[in-house]
């Protein structure tokens, strides 16, 4: 097992990747901690964790609330004296954000995903890395997109946002380097599994004109290189490897996990 006796905690661990993400640390040996806004979801979740086997617990968290943060870790820390991996995968609803020209996008809805995005990370990175630093180990993941490094338009300040995250993961790399510690971003493309994919997916086919989603999908996954984009499982099997020690030597770098859509 990849992630044995390893303290994991992910931040929107009931959304459709931090589920993911969650239940492949837990089939890697590690105890998987949920935190999120939604208790009922993130209870269901470590119910299918714990009915496989795993370890799970769950905590009612507000990942833009430092205090609550601090609080929630100092907790785990209590209990279980270690920290050895955090991942955010937060999201927010992408209706107003996504899919309008930015020449029509209002400066509100423009910030919106900027400030939650960069604000969560940063709390979140920077509450597990006081911790990490005591320990001098730990692993701090996230997640951004394609938008990031492409000129796409119609994504609005999602494409800012998922830039901003890999920019915290950089410096963090940078800063936590010297305490044992490292930092990755796993960069995805749209994943059609997920609800929140399936929306901006229609989002978009409204917004360009096109007859449905499903042609959409299918010119996205021709600018890949694969012809396909990528599964929610590579995301979370990706995940699991990155945070474990055969991944000892990666750090401030960013995952390219788009099928090709990049080429790095």
């Amino acid at each position: 097992m990849l992630l044995r006796n390893k303290n994991a905690v992910i931040y929107g661990g009931g959304g459709d990747i931090g589920s993911a993400v969650a239940r492949a640390f837990a089939r890697e040996g590690a105890v998987v901690y949920l935190a999120g806004r939604n208790i009922s979801t993130l209870q269901q979740v470590a119910n299918e964790i714990k009915a496989d086997g795993g370890k799970a617990f769950t905590a009612s968290v507000d990942a833009l609330d430092q205090a609550a943060v601090n609080q929630h870790l100092q907790e785990i820390v209590d209990q279980a004296h270690q920290i050895d991996i955090v991942f955010n995968a937060i999201s927010i609803p992408q209706q107003g954000m996504q899919g309008v020209w930015m020449a029509d996008l209002q400066p509100d809805d423009f910030m919106l995903p900027v400030v939650t995005y960069s604000r969560s990370n940063f709390i979140t990175a920077s509450a597990a890395a006081r911790h990490m630093i005591k320990q001098g180990s730990g692993v701090i993941l996230n997640i951004s997109a394609t938008p990031a490094r492409l000129a796409a338009p119609l994504a609005g300040g999602m494409a800012t946002a998922w830039a901003a995250i890999e920019s915290i993961s950089r410096t963090l790399a940078a800063e936590l380097g010297p305490h044992g510690i490292r930092v990755v971003c796993l960069r995805a493309n749209a994943m059609p599994e997920t609800a929140m994919v399936q929306n901006v997916l229609n989002i978009f086919t409204q917004a360009m004109g096109m007859k449905d989603s499903e042609e959409f999908k299918a010119a996205m996954e021709s600018g890949t290189m694969l012809r396909r984009l990528p599964a929610i499982r590579e995301i979370a099997h990706t995940a699991a490897f990155m945070a474990s020690d055969n991944a000892s030597a990666i750090t401030g770098a960013v995952i390219n996990l788009s099928c090709g859509s990049i080429a790095d």
